[in-house]
């Protein structure tokens, strides 16, 4: 495999122009070309570059500048000269991490404009410590990659190598990551390879980084595998050893890799993980790749000797599908597959509910069975809510919109102590009642106007009323968003976190909860008055969903009850409607 080469700071690859130079401060220099299609300062040029000096680019005849393809850092937009940024000269403090490996975690999904009222990357180290009280061993951060606009849910991101100034910026973000490391939290960065922003994306004056066969449903798909595309894709697995290496993340969450076309020989995902183990093993610690995948593929997640790509997990939407029709009875679009408590059995005990079957959804067969004698149950990563499951709601509504108290508790459980990777999302562990929606802003006001329209257009599909669809430029639609922290101290909200915290102590004191053998799971239920009962070994988690009591033959010691209602003896164990209880 090429890995990346020293080269000049002021280098570019730009295969497309006849012309390039580069302007920093009042000096504009003629760049020569390699046949590689890379531009360097000829030597002698631009002897004393300081280490924070503003630069851009100008391609042909232009007189306008524009940003470095790989720029570290973007003080004043994405439309603007690029600053230097040497990640080397901060002041580590992690030198005795040495990372987490995912199988046993938990993670807590966040965005960093919403997460606290600052919306800052320093912002958020303040309320670390109450992921540590939860349990919490990996934060997941969505997209801080520079974006048009202050604000947005980070998808949109049009230079991949700098971090968004509105979070903080490069520096703001080394000491997230080094607060993180000294309370014992690994960092999962989502990054996005499948497609780039609509607004301040310069790369295709530079060259072919988009494909000419066509895009996807975000934009123009990148080009993986078309003519000169091997530095598209060193420009992507560069990008990746950056955050590893450079900014010391521990993982990555790779944005919907359905949508990456690539007819390669060697995949980029599989290229990827070959790279990322090289690196995991010069730092000595684990580092993680996560995919996002619609496909229920086992290839992703099957290790390179086994010939699959060789990931360490995945996200399952089949989990998230069965766990919220059984709380929800939500049976509409997507969900429509998902009714009834034999589908939620069925993705715990085999992970994927399409595993061949056909999807009426997509209408077609879906999916394909995973080796459960091989594949660990880690390697899915499951989860009541998200931010898509619920950003991409007509109303942003969480779960706790529609469910009660009780009703949550039991979600909590299910999403907890099933046999895989939880994930939280941000404020889920008390309820939270701030709504969760889509938010963007676009400067042209065009843009804002499509995406706008973008959005009504695809609630249509899903039968919901587009008139309630907030407009994601209305500042108020990002404001709601932001978590209420007060409401961790309050009533219902203060009673479910504390179910939360005493579930993420039963994970790190269970080793069966853990146990990452999808033999180790039982499961039986009864559909129709609406109990389930999950076994890992000696570990029994019951839950009700029913609208009657039920009296089930379980039996041990009452680890756990949601509530107080819950009645457990040397014979039976008592679950009135929306409860739930752990037994060991």
């Amino acid at each position: 495999m090429t890995h990346a080469v020293t080269r000049h700071p002021f280098a570019v690859w730009a295969p497309k122009p006849a012309r390039v130079r580069v302007v920093s401060g009042e000096t504009t220099t003629e760049l020569v070309r390699a046949e590689d299609g890379w531009w360097s300062p000829a030597p002698g040029e631009l002897p004393d570059v300081a280490p924070d000096a503003r630069y851009g680019y100008l391609l042909d005849d232009a007189d306008t500048p524009i940003p470095d393809p790989r720029s570290r850092r973007q003080p004043d937009g994405v439309h603007t000269s690029s600053q230097r940024f040497e990640p080397a000269d901060y002041d580590w403090q992690d030198a005795a991490w040495t990372g987490r490996p995912l199988a046993g975690g938990l993670i807590y999904e966040l965005h960093i404009g919403t997460f606290t009222p600052d919306g800052t990357l320093d912002s958020a180290v303040e309320r670390l410590d109450h992921l540590v009280g939860l349990g919490v061993t990996h934060v997941e951060v969505l997209p801080v990659n520079a974006f048009n606009g202050t604000h947005n849910w980070g998808y949109d991101g049009v230079l991949w190598y700098a971090v968004q100034e509105t979070y903080g910026g490069p520096i703001a973000y080394q000491r997230f990551v080094d607060a993180c490391h000294a309370r014992g939290l690994a960092v999962i960065q989502d990054v996005v390879y499948n497609h780039l922003g609509a607004s301040g994306n310069y790369l295709p004056q530079f060259g072919p980084y988009l494909s000419e066969q066509g895009g996807n449903t975000w934009g123009d798909s990148v080009n993986l595998d078309g003519p000169q595309s091997d530095e598209v894709r060193r420009y992507i697995l560069d990008n990746a050893l950056m955050w590893l290496g450079d900014l010391h993340v521990d993982g990555l969450r790779l944005d919907a890799v359905h949508a990456l076309t690539d007819t390669r020989a060697v995949h980029l995902l599989e290229q990827l993980a070959i790279e990322v183990a090289a690196l995991s093993a010069h730092v000595r610690r684990p580092l993680t790749l996560i995919a996002e995948s619609d496909l229920n593929d086992p290839a992703l997640i099957t290790s390179r000797e086994a010939h699959g790509y060789g990931l360490d997990a995945q996200w399952s939407d089949d989990f998230h599908h069965a766990l919220h029709v059984a709380l929800t009875g939500e049976t509409t679009g997507y969900y429509s597959d998902f009714a009834g408590l034999d589908v939620l059995a069925k993705v715990l005990t085999h992970g994927f509910f399409h595993d061949g079957t056909r999807s009426s959804f997509r209408e077609r067969h879906h999916g394909r069975a995973i080796d459960r004698l091989s594949m660990p149950t880690s390697r899915l990563v499951t989860f009541a809510q998200d931010h898509d499951q619920i950003g991409n709601r007509a109303t942003g509504d969480r779960l706790s919109a529609t469910l009660s108290p009780d009703r949550l508790a039991v979600g909590a459980v299910l999403t907890l102590l099933t046999p895989f990777t939880p994930m939280l999302f941000m404020g889920e562990e008390w309820g939270a009642s701030t709504p969760w929606q889509f938010f963007t802003s676009h400067p042209e006001p065009e843009l804002g106007e499509a995406t706008a329209k973008g959005r009504i257009a695809e609630f249509a599909s899903m039968g919901w009323d587009p008139s309630v669809v907030p407009d994601p430029q209305d500042p108020r639609t990002f404001l709601r968003s932001k978590l209420d922290w007060a409401e961790t101290e309050q009533g219902d909200h203060a009673r479910l976190l504390g179910v939360y915290r005493r579930l993420g102590a039963l994970r790190r004191q269970l080793p069966a909860i853990t146990d990452p053998s999808f033999l180790a799971t039982e499961v039986q239920f009864d559909a129709v008055a609406g109990w389930l009962v999950l076994r890992r070994g000696p570990v029994t988690v019951a839950v009700n969903l029913g609208d009657n009591p039920a009296t089930l033959p379980v039996v041990g010691t009452l680890l756990l009850a949601t509530n107080d209602t819950v009645h457990a003896d040397d014979e039976s164990l008592l679950l009135p409607p929306d409860t739930a209880a752990v037994l060991g």
